[in-house]
């Protein structure tokens, strides 16, 4: 999947060569989780270290597609995972699964006036067990929610945040039930020409388990435009700075590559 996203870069790169100026108002729909645009996103987690041992790695590559309805009013997004994971180890070293994960949907209302300087949808959020390999998914319906709460009354300074629940109402009875709460604060300072530093890490909290973790993010991104299209490319660190339970990165590098038409 790092090559994918490779290859990926290797192709945004031919249609900087033809960027257009970017607006004010693209720049900050770039990382507007409400924008009324349709946008269509490849994001990797790669995690080169577990807490328990420096052997582990995990990596997470995301395909994630957002429409929005009703005039920007209803914003739909579909996120299918691949997945590759530690599932033990023996002589000759550390076994890993990779596989398809659970398709998750939402769909969030948008409350506030699509002019508005703070900008609040909610809605219903759905996760299918889609997964083809036992280690990848969770084998479990889930139902919940989600809130996106974001600001763009600075035009140097966003900020805002994703906040969802979910939990398992039906799927295989040998599965461990699910009861997840996440948290992703955004914040987004603009450095001009399309340029900005960002901090979105995702907080995971199992409250099945009592597991967490909280990541702190620093990273940076370049907003360019090609034709209609506006591209959004970034790198982000992330530093785990509290959790508990096994199995919790220390470490995530997390990067990708946006679009919105």
């Amino acid at each position: 999947m790092k090559k994918l996203l490779f290859l990926l870069l290797i192709g945004v790169s031919t249609q900087v060569a033809a960027q257009q100026q970017l607006s004010e108002e693209e720049m900050q729909k770039a990382n507007n989780p409400l924008a009324n645009a349709k946008a269509l996103n490849f994001q990797n987690y790669y995690v080169p270290n577990i807490y328990e041992s420096s052997d582990l790695r995990a990596n997470t590559f995301l395909v994630r597609f957002a429409v929005p309805l009703a005039n920007g009013k209803i914003l739909t997004r579909f996120t299918m995972p691949v997945n590759t994971v530690p599932t033990g180890a023996d002589a000759s070293g550390v076994k890993y699964a990779s596989g398809l994960g659970d398709l998750n949907f939402f769909a969030t209302y948008t409350f506030s006036k699509p002019t508005s300087k703070l900008l609040i949808g909610a809605g219903p959020q759905v996760s299918i067990p889609t997964a083809n390999n036992y280690y990848t998914g969770s084998g479990k319906w889930q139902l919940g929610g989600a809130i996106i709460i974001f600001s763009t009354a600075s035009p140097t300074l966003q900020l805002g945040s994703l906040i969802t629940y979910q939990a398992s109402i039906a799927g295989q009875e040998d599965r461990s039930e699910v009861s997840s709460l996440q948290m992703q604060p955004f914040v987004l300072l603009q450095l001009g020409k399309g340029t900005y530093l960002r901090s979105t890490a995702l907080w995971n909290f199992n409250l099945e388990t009592d597991v967490y973790n909280i990541p702190l993010g620093v990273g940076i991104g370049q907003v360019v435009k090609a034709g209609k299209t506006v591209f959004n490319l970034f790198l982000e660190p992330q530093f785990t700075v509290a959790h508990y339970g096994t199995g919790q990165p220390s470490i995530q590098l997390f990067s990708g590559i946006n679009l919105q038409f």
